[in-house]
């Protein structure tokens, strides 16, 4: 599989800058692999398309403001620093603009009393920074001095409103430098709508970090490496999904995320163990999925990870032809865009 087979133009109006005023009225595009014709919903008909006996399989992972400003010591330039990685309990792994000016040695600091030192490159081009600060809670300082780590591809500065809709309703765990964006299109009343239909939301967890979003720059998907996240899956939500897959119920993965969680967790029987750790887990065609029947996503970036797992699950053809109509009908694009169900 050739990269350049995967590639596909999208027009700049059609990324969304901004979410919708209410989540679960983003629009909703049914991709029924069984039919040659799309639907076009508005998301929360999402639960038309589940039953009774299905599960929702959500991750709870959180975000945190993990966008910082600094200047460095003695030159007063402004330097940003996006945290990745925590590696020790006051050192981490980050990406620096602009990068070719922050060298190892360099004291960026961020506040008065906040601030780090590079002490290391890093193989894909961020830095190791050792920070120093007073008080033990570090994310707490992070909560008051960062700002959300909206994508590149949105063209302003975070604002208030992106720390509550940059973020799941369900969101629990602390840890991800981006958001799990398929899930901000629940709400809560939706949530337990779907609960009251018998569908179980079960929730895992993976931090979102450079791996999902990395660039592929190899033309041979075989030889393009993706950068460890971390994951879990806890005893109680493999039990879960065992029981809903052993019933005959459906398990439809909401987002990329829980995709890879699932699938670095699946055994030789097509069931999940309990398990945590890093997942460098790359999905691409040709595939055969072990635990999903189904997947809720967004539209996503050309060429991206995530549009070449959709493509392992719908098939590339069907999935170039879905984002031509997506397209033709105006549809949002990327992180606060819409969304589509593939069943």
């Amino acid at each position: 599989m050739k990269l350049s087979d995967f590639k596909f133009d999208v027009p700049e109006n059609l990324i969304a800058q901004y979410p919708v005023d209410k989540r679960d009225e983003s629009r909703l595009m049914i991709i029924d692999r069984s039919k040659e014709a799309s639907q076009h919903k508005v998301f929360k008909d999402v639960i038309e398309y589940l039953n009774e006996g299905d599960a929702l399989v959500v991750n709870e992972t959180k975000v945190f403001p993990a966008r910082l400003f600094g200047v460095k010591e003695k030159t007063d330039a402004r330097v940003e620093i996006l945290l990745l990685r925590q590696l020790e309990h006051t050192m981490w792994e980050v990406l620096v603009k602009p990068a070719r000016k922050v060298r190892v040695g360099n004291r960026i600091q961020i506040t008065d009393e906040f601030g780090c030192d590079v002490i290391d490159n890093t193989t894909s081009g961020g830095r190791v920074v050792k920070f120093d600060y007073n008080g033990n809670d570090f994310f707490k300082i992070i909560d008051e001095v960062g700002m959300s780590p909206l994508p590149p591809y949105i063209h302003r500065d975070p604002d208030e409103v992106d720390r509550i809709k940059y973020q799941t309703v369900y969101a629990k765990k602390v840890g991800a430098v981006a958001a799990p964006t398929a899930g901000l299109h629940f709400t809560d009343e939706l949530i337990e709508k779907l609960k009251s239909k018998g569908i179980k939301i079960i929730p895992v967890v993976l931090h979102v970090g450079l791996g999902t979003f990395r660039p592929i720059k190899v033309e041979d998907l075989s030889r393009h490496q993706m950068d460890s996240e971390y994951y879990e899956i806890s005893e109680e939500s493999a039990a879960k999904i065992n029981e809903v897959k052993l019933n005959g119920g459906r398990i439809i993965a909401v987002g990329t995320t829980s995709v890879r969680v699932l699938e670095t967790a699946a055994n030789a029987d097509n069931l999940v163990k309990p398990s945590s750790g890093w997942t460098d887990k790359f999905i691409y065609p040709p595939y055969h999925f072990k635990i999903i029947d189904s997947l809720i996503t967004n539209f996503h970036l050309s060429g991206s990870t995530l549009f070449l797992l959709t493509c392992a699950m719908a098939g590339k053809d069907r999935m170039l032809k879905t984002y031509k109509e997506a397209i033709e009908m105006q549809y949002r694009f990327y992180s606060y865009g819409d969304s589509m169900m593939i069943i």
